[in-house]
């Protein structure tokens, strides 16, 4: 196949891509990649192979229709990752997130549809069902997001909702819990922490730490995200859970001790804007249609994610952004 990956250059994105060019997924499949990435101050051009015979990179945004217009003709599949989705970004200012994440999936799905695009997966978020007290989410369950970013990616569901249904637009959506592993940008929490720590500088830790999420490494996502690629039905929604469920607070302490630290580097901040309390999903669909199971326990996923911003810093030194707590 060949495949458009957009925001190929981000965390999920490049190991996604790196997968493809590698033929994890698939021994032999030797499927041809076209990157498409703004490069903003997520993406990261050294996230992918500098040169690579299966590897075209288009620098170029999600939103310009003209260029998605050139680019999509001949690629029979899109897997689309491109967003904003860091949720005190979007505290900060929400017009950013709704122009990528709405519009651009819009503008994206309409130039597959002028194109005949045969497979589109949408990767979303489980931030779109809100907070859950007890139980867990299904795909069936309402989409109730509380933060300018959760409210984006909901937005962006229903277009490919409705590309499908109005269009017959083979696209299926997945909504994952928080991702983890290397190469991730030092604004989210587990890098932030870790490099924080590996610098000597205190963990700055919201409210009290009573907030759950459930956290499922990259490599696992990314392979779920094939299986709905190659094999899940157009129309449909799955979900993709991490499996391992912690508090905040419990998260840090993990933290703290791979990185030989105490609990008196815990530095706690005021708690973020409509914080949602807890995340849960139900996987059961993806288990049981496609056959997904994680393979990374977080105890030694965490490990070496660790490990890798321990002997990787030149990766993210210039990359951290200090104006949020």
């Amino acid at each position: 196949m060949r495949i458009l990956v957009t925001g190929g250059a981000g965390f999920i994105g490049s190991h996604y891509t790196r997968a493809l060019l590698d033929d994890t997924y698939e021994p032999g499949a030797a499927h041809t990649v076209t990157v498409l990435d703004a490069l903003t101050y997520a993406g990261d051009r050294d996230n992918l192979p500098a040169a690579h015979d299966r590897l075209a990179f288009v620098h170029g945004d999600v939103c310009d229709a003209a260029l998605l217009a050139d680019l999509l003709p001949g690629h029979d599949a899109v897997v689309h990752f491109a967003a904003e989705s860091h949720v005190d970004r979007s505290i900060d200012g929400g017009a950013d997130f709704v122009r990528t994440n709405v519009l651009g999936t819009q503008t994206l799905l309409q130039a597959a549809v002028d194109a005949g695009v045969g497979r589109v997966v949408h990767v979303s978020t489980d931030e779109v069902y809100g907070s859950i007290e007890t139980g867990s989410w299904t795909e069936d369950s309402p989409l109730l997001p509380n933060s300018p970013y959760a409210a984006s990616k909901a937005g962006s569901d229903l277009i490919a909702r409705a590309y499908w249904r109005t269009h017959g637009l083979p696209v299926s959506v997945t909504r994952c819990s928080n991702n983890y592993g290397p190469r991730q940008h030092p604004e989210k929490v587990i890098p932030r922490f870790v490099t924080n720590l590996l610098q000597g500088e205190p963990v700055p830790l919201y409210g009290d730490g009573r907030n759950r999420r459930e956290w499922l490494h990259v490599d696992d996502h990314c392979r779920a995200l094939h299986l709905v690629l190659t094999r899940g039905r157009p129309g449909e929604v799955y979900n993709v859970g991490g499996g391992d469920d912690l508090s905040n607070r419990e998260l840090t302490e993990r933290i703290l001790d791979l990185c030989g630290a105490d609990a008196s580097m815990i530095r706690h901040v005021p708690d973020r804007k409509g914080h949602d309390l807890r995340y849960a999903l139900s996987d059961r669909k993806i288990r049981e249609e496609l056959g997904y199971a994680p393979r990374h326990t977080l105890a030694e996923g965490l490990a070496a994610t660790v490990a890798w911003y321990r002997d990787h810093p030149d990766r993210w030194k210039a990359a951290r952004t200090p104006h949020h707590p």
